[in-house]
Formats: structure tokens, sequence, C-alpha cells
């Protein structure tokens, strides 16, 4: 027969009074046993470092360390290798952690257990300046080690050797990036020098092998090649002027026969001298005489006057100026002479004379002709040199460029190697950035598990849950009837009367002593939760400063 829902609060409080028991032992019984959970978990102890980044004591501006990567990377590196296989069982094995799990799990599940769970590591970041770019960034600037095991002694000198691990690695990373760095870029030096040296020993012979060709030597060239066309003007020059002569002396030479042949003639006709004849050796000096002065006036235009063909030419002209003398001398002195003694004159002095002065210049024109010849092949050489200035130019420029790219990586080098110095003697005295304990592990004094607290509040809240289930249950699933109105609905009649309930004095005994016991329970629990907050969950001292905190803010 269904039972109608209860409407009011009467019907609710009377369905707790007749399922008080069904309520209070299903709560009783979850509570007891989450709190004996609670209390028969093995207690876990927690101690933490906390590690601090601290920055290099010189300012970056006077020494720039070599190790430029950035903390949360070199923290990255660090932790992995102190949370490698190898490292934790070295502390396991040291310490005799897991005694107890050895026997039932691999060291491999024990390692991953105390790598996940037990160690716990957090970084701390802040807001600092980025020596980089010059704006502010988050950045870590510190981080804390945690460990937790069973026993307080043992967690807190573990805690203490993970951070002693993290200062040692972190100094032994930053010295070997110092030391590999500073290697390598003498190592590049090395190598920088030697490829100077090369190139110092091809600069050296290229000199040598195009010293002429030189860019330097260019306007040297350039004047040599002037001076010797000059030279072969002149020297051309003055080989049309002997030319010249030569070909007057020649026809002189040729009309001296002539007269000669006429005078011989003359001669072997013996008839009476007739009117005075010019002597044709006087003549053809007298001739010379001109021709020679027009050539020194033609040299003086060119030359000083202690230029050797000058001075050659001025002897010349002395000497033809004497002999024409000497002629105008002899007219005085012997007045006029036969013919036959003019012929003798003219055949032994004037061809003799002339014959001399044609030879002295042909040999002045083969003179000239190789002194030409010389000057030709100066200016050859000249000429090659200027042209290959371009091409040795551009050979030299390659290796002087080559070279002083050389020199400037090798500077730059050099600079880096001695910047590295600096930095690994920064290391080396513990100057640069560095890991500093700030607030070392200290001896856990409570355990971090189990939260019995948190236990006991879901053991209450599942235990009440279980109470008022339990009764709900059994109130649905009870068909019996206990009301007028309950009686009237299932018999479809009317009540007329109602017999209340009648006590026997064994029944009235019973109820008082279930006052009593919910009484006395209820002392009980009064007494017994402030006891066990106080001792296992918070202070009441603590609880009440609180409290009064909260309402202080409140008001």
């Amino acid at each position: 027969m269904p039972e109608p829902a209860a409407k009011n609060i009467g019907d609710i409080i009377a369905v707790v009074k007749r399922r008080t028991w069904s309520l209070v032992l299903p709560a009783v019984l979850v509570f007891a046993v989450s709190a004996a959970v609670a209390f028969s978990l093995d207690p876990l102890y927690q101690s933490t470092c906390t590690i601090l980044i601290e920055d290099q004591d010189i300012p970056r501006d006077f020494v720039m360390s070599t190790v430029t990567s950035f903390a949360e990377h070199r923290l990255q590196s660090i932790n992995q290798r102190i949370m490698s296989t190898t490292r934790l069982l070295e502390i396991i094995n040291r310490f005799n952690l897991y005694a107890d799990q050895r026997k039932k799990r691999t060291m491999e599940e024990i390692v991953a257990r105390m790598r996940e769970k037990d160690i716990k590591f957090q970084s701390i970041s802040g807001n600092v300046v980025d020596r980089r770019t010059g704006g502010a960034s988050m950045a870590t600037i510190a981080f804390t080690l945690s460990f937790r095991g069973e026993r307080p002694a043992v967690v807190q000198e573990v805690a203490s050797v993970l951070a002693s691990l993290y200062l040692e690695e972190n100094l032994r990373i930053r010295k070997e990036q110092v030391v590999s760095t500073s290697r390598f870029l003498e190592d590049e030096l090395k190598e920088i020098k030697g490829q100077l040296g090369k190139i110092e020993n091809r600069i050296t012979p290229f000199k040598t092998q195009h010293m002429n060709s030189l860019p330097e030597h260019l306007p040297i060239n350039l004047q040599s090649l002037e001076r010797v066309e000059r030279d072969m003007e002149r020297v051309r020059s003055e080989m049309r002027s002997a030319r010249e002569r030569e070909k007057f002396l020649q026809t002189q030479m040729e009309l001296l026969k002539e007269q000669k042949e006429q005078f011989e003639a003359l001669s072997n006709q013996a008839t009476t001298p007739s009117s005075p004849r010019p002597d044709p050796t006087e003549e053809a000096d007298k001739a010379l005489l001109a021709q020679m002065k027009a050539r020194l006036i033609q040299l003086k235009s060119k030359f000083t006057d202690q230029y050797p063909d000058v001075v050659k030419t001025k002897i010349e002209i002395e000497e033809l100026e004497k002999k024409v003398a000497s002629y105008a001398a002899e007219k005085d002195s012997d007045g006029e002479k036969p013919p036959e003694k003019e012929a003798k004159k003219i055949d032994k002095s004037a061809i003799v004379t002339l014959g001399s002065q044609i030879a002295a210049t042909q040999r002045e024109i083969e003179s000239l002709k190789k002194d030409l010849e010389e000057l030709a092949l100066k200016k050859g050489v000249y000429q090659q040199r200027i042209e290959a200035t371009p091409a040795v130019e551009e050979n030299f420029r390659e290796i002087v460029l080559e070279r002083q790219n050389l020199q400037a990586k090798y500077d730059d080098l050099m600079k880096k190697v001695l910047e590295a110095r600096v930095s690994q003697g920064l290391e080396k005295e513990q100057k640069g950035e560095r890991f500093t304990i700030i607030d070392p592990a200290r001896f856990p004094e409570k355990p971090v598990s189990p939260n019995i607290p948190a236990i006991l509040l879901i053991g209450l809240v599942l235990g009440i849950g279980a109470g008022v289930g339990t009764a709900g249950i059994r109130e649905f699933a009870d068909q019996s009837v206990r009301t007028a109105d309950e009686l009237a609905a299932a018999a479809q009649f009317p009540v007329l009367g109602g017999i209340p309930v009648i006590l026997t004095k064994k029944e009235r005994r019973r109820r008082r002593l279930k006052r009593w016991a919910a009484l006395g329970s209820t002392l009980l629990v009064l007494t017994a939760a402030p006891l066990i907050f106080h001792f296992f969950i918070m202070d009441l001292d603590i609880l009440w400063a609180k409290l009064i905190r909260i309402y202080n803010r409140m008001m």
C-alpha cells in the first residue's frame, strides 16, 4: 500500500524519531571508518629549501660573462641531470629510502615515484629588466626544492642534499661553458693567425714578382714612359739633323770632286791665270758652319748648355770658325794661287775633311739608331708594366682585402678571448651569476600527509549521507499505518476515533534510558569534538584569532 509523503515539519520530525538509529548508526560507522583510515595512514613529512638566483657581483658594463643562457634554460638542464635515474638511485641507497617498498616494487617504479611525487620543484618568477632588450619581463628569480618522506630527519637531509646538488651542478655547468668557450675561441684564434701568416707569405712573393707593376709604382712608370718618349723624340730629331748633315756633306763631296776635275783640266790647258776663283773648300766649310750654328740653336731650344750634344756642337763650331778664319789669312799672305796648287789642296785637304765629317756623321747616326732601339725597348717595358698594373692591382686588392678581413676577425676573436679569460676568472672566483640558499631545509615538525581534517570532514559528510540514505530506504520500504490519515487513505473509509499509545512501565523506563543515552552521547560529542579539533586540526586559540580577524574585516 503506498504511503503518502510527509507534508509538514511534524511528519519529518516523526520520521526522524522513528529512524533515529538508522540515521545515527551508519553515520557513526562511516565516520569511524574514515577516522580509522586517517589515523592509520603513515604520516609524511616535507622539508623545503629556497634557492635564490643571484646576479654577478661585478657590473656587466665592466665584465660580461660568457655564460649568456637564461636561468630558466639552465634550470631545466640542471633539473634533468639531478632527476636522472642514476642520481636518484645514489640518494635512495645513501639514505636507505623506501626500504619497505623495495620488496614489493621495482627500482624503476620507486625512482619514478620519487621523481614524480616526493620531489617537488617550483620556480618563483618576478619582473626584471632584460639586459638584452632593456624592457621589463617575467623571469625566474628563485626556486624551491621540497622532499617528502616518512622520517623527518632523513627528509631534511635529502632536501639539503638535493639543494647542494643543484648548486654544485650549476657551478660545474658554468665552469664547463666558460672553459669550452675559452678553448674554442683560442683554437679559432690560432687558426686565424695561421691564415694570416699564409696571407703574409703570399703578399711578399707577390710584391717581389710584380715589383714594377704594383699600383703604387704606376705614377713612376707613367713618368718614366713620358721621359722615354721625350728621349725618343729627341733622338729622332737628332737623327733627322744628322741625316740632313750627311746628305749635305755628300753633296759637298760630289761638288769637290767635280771642281777637282775642273781644276785638273784647267791646269792642263796652260793658260794665264784669270780672275780669282772661289775656294770650294772654304765655301763648303762656311756652309757647314752655318748648318752647325742652326743645329746649335735647335739644340738649345730643347736642352741646356751642359747637354752633351750642345757641348759637342759648340766645339765643332769653334773648329770650323778657326778653319774659315785660316782661309782668309792664307789669301792675304799667298795672294792668288795657281790652279795646280788649288787642285792639290782640294785633293788632300777638303776631300779628307769632308770624308771624316761624313764618317763621323754616319757613326753618329748609327749611335742614335742604337739609342732609339734601346729607348724603344724601355718604352715597351714601361708600357707592359702599365698595362699589367690593373690586373696586378685587382689581384693585390683581393689579397689585401682577404688580409684585412682576417685581421678584423683576428682582432674580434682576440677581444673575445680576453673577455673569456676574464669571465673564466670571474667564474673561478664565484663572482658570476650563482645559486644561493636563502632558506635552508628545516626539520619538519608536523606531517603534511595524510590530511586528517580533510579526511574527517569527508567521512562526516559521507556518514551523514549514509545515515539519511539508510533511514530513507527503511521508511520507504515500511508499509505500516501509523496515523488516522494514513488509515483513512488506505481503507477508503473515514476514521471514527483513535486510541492513543498506552506505554507500560517497562516502555517508559526504556524511553528514559534512550533519552539519557542521547543526552550523554551529545555531551560526549560536544566535549570530544573541540579536543579532536584542537589536537589534530588547529589550535583553538589560533582558530579564535582567525575568527576575530574575520569578524573585524566584516565590521
